[in-house]
């Protein structure tokens, strides 16, 4: 007599099984220590918010960190100025990369944001050069 093993409801990566009735959490469930912590706090907010600004403001350093940071979280991103050639052709592309390599050199734009700019430049290089393409065939099948 064989014996059929034990369904655990899971899958064979450990993770639970779709529509599984031996357990598992439901979507949208949340955990319950969020749940305590929610309970604990209902109706705080207002006097740990107002805490918090005081201790800042007293010149407690975490505190001051942590008001800052809500109130002008870090930029991902800005937008930078440098002069740039306009790029009507591959040729153009060349110089554009040279503007752009100068900047980076007189420390007016970062290598970071170079490097974003120069993928921007050639995705740009690609579409003049395909444009370019384009119309020389059409010219081409016209003769």
């Amino acid at each position: 007599m064989g014996k059929t093993p034990k369904s655990d409801g899971r899958k064979s990566d450990g993770t639970f099984a779709p529509g599984n009735s031996l357990g598992g959490s439901r979507k949208g469930s949340r955990h319950k220590t969020t749940l305590a912590v929610e309970a604990l706090l209902e109706g705080e907010h207002e006097g740990l918010t107002r805490k918090a600004i005081e201790m800042a403001l007293g010149g407690d350093g975490p505190a001051l960190r942590l008001c800052l940071d809500r109130i002008a979280p870090p930029r991902r991103d800005a937008p930078i100025s440098f002069a740039l050639p306009s790029i009507k052709t591959a040729e153009d592309a060349l110089a554009a990369s040279a503007a752009l390599l100068g900047s980076v050199a007189a420390g007016e734009v970062t290598p970071d944001e170079a490097g974003r700019v120069m993928s921007l430049l050639t995705a740009h290089k690609a579409l003049v050069e395909a444009c370019d393409l384009e119309s020389r065939i059409a010219a081409l099948e016209a003769k």
